[in-house]
């Protein structure tokens, strides 16, 4: 199951206690003050791992408090500092402020750290309050508290091509006929409910990631259907691939819709390379195959069938060329 949204709670290690204490030796009886300071309370960092390949822990686990620090100590010892506290989220996590939907991270290159809550700074001992008018200060600080946070984290999927399309237009079909996913399949709407990721191995040196999103329908960018969820995983692709029913009663409408959502979502997804695919050929007489694109107003649609394989090897080479740009620039905030 792909969980793609979690509210977390974060609680960094509260700072140490500076300590109150005076040098005890023979021969000196005032020695002067010796407490040392308290340690560093622990942070709390997101760490993009590739291990990770959901938020499912965070949602399962929403709580995190990371260690305090030590108390100081006479002879003027410092308090430990407490241990730092890791999440590991997968590559594509967007972290919010929960009370205010501010994104405050875009976590995407494997190996980032990004401290999500800094612990307290540890209180200062009553060595550091000795002046030359005050020689035995008997007063220390509290450590400080340390940050405390509700975050949100949203994933979103980063794939070399997305298939988007209306519900049954053949996206999970293609999937599986061109990649070893098995994605559910059937002969009804909204069969998939959410991303499925699969590897297209052209050959041994041409590898692409292929996602298969849940079908799009008119007023997704206002949350209709599965709507924003939907969404959020069209941002990481580098190309787009609209796959378009061909025996729809309206190809050519189909296809208008898609465009229409995704630029109501963000007019940036309409820079993308992408590229228009009709599907269910096999359904098709063969005569009209050369023909169909034309007459739907598509010249430059590709037409294929997952079932029968026509197409599908021409299509593959238009991947590659497609996914061979550079990467998506940052999309804009979706509209309101």
């Amino acid at each position: 199951m792909l969980v793609d949204y979690a509210k977390i709670h974060l609680l960094a290690g509260h700072g140490g206690a500076g300590c109150v204490s005076f040098r005890r030796e023979k021969y000196v009886p005032k020695g002067g003050p010796d407490g040392g300071d308290g340690g560093r309370g622990g942070n709390i960092e997101l760490v993009v791992s590739e291990r990770a390949r959901t938020l499912l822990d965070c949602r399962e686990r929403p709580r995190y408090r990371a260690p305090a620090g030590g108390a100081g100590s006479g002879n003027n010892r410092t308090g430990k500092d407490g241990n730092d506290l890791t999440i590991e989220v997968p590559p594509g996590t967007v972290v919010k402020d929960a009370g205010t939907s501010d994104v405050l991270a875009d976590l995407v290159d494997p190996g980032t750290h990004w401290v999500a809550a800094r612990g307290g700074r540890g209180g200062r001992g009553n060595a550091r309050f000795a002046t030359a008018t005050r020689q035995a200060p008997r007063h220390s600080e509290p450590g400080e508290a340390g940050e405390e946070k509700w975050l949100e984290l949203e994933l979103k999927l980063i794939a070399d091509i997305g298939l988007v399309g209306p519900p049954n237009a053949g996206k999970s079909t293609l999937l599986a006929r061109i990649t070893r996913a098995r994605p559910r399949i059937a002969a009804y709407a909204f069969t998939t409910l959410e991303p499925n990721l699969g590897i297209v191995e052209l050959d041994p040196e041409r590898r692409l990631v292929a996602a298969d999103l849940p079908g799009l329908i008119a007023g997704a960018h206002q949350g209709k259907g599965l709507g924003h969820e939907f969404l959020r995983h069209v941002e990481r692709t580098r190309a787009l691939a609209f796959l378009v029913d061909a025996t729809s009663p309206s190809p050519a409408g189909d296809l208008r819709m898609i465009e229409r959502e995704l630029h109501e979502h963000s007019a940036v997804l309409l820079e993308r390379p992408r590229i228009v695919v009709l599907t269910k050929a096999d359904l098709l007489p063969p005569e009209e195959h050369s023909s169909l694109p034309d007459r739907l107003g598509m010249p430059h649609a590709h037409l294929v069938s997952s079932h029968s394989g026509f197409g599908i090897g021409r299509l593959l080479e238009e991947f590659w060329s497609l996914a061979g740009s550079p990467p998506p620039s940052e999309v804009e905030e979706p509209r309101a």
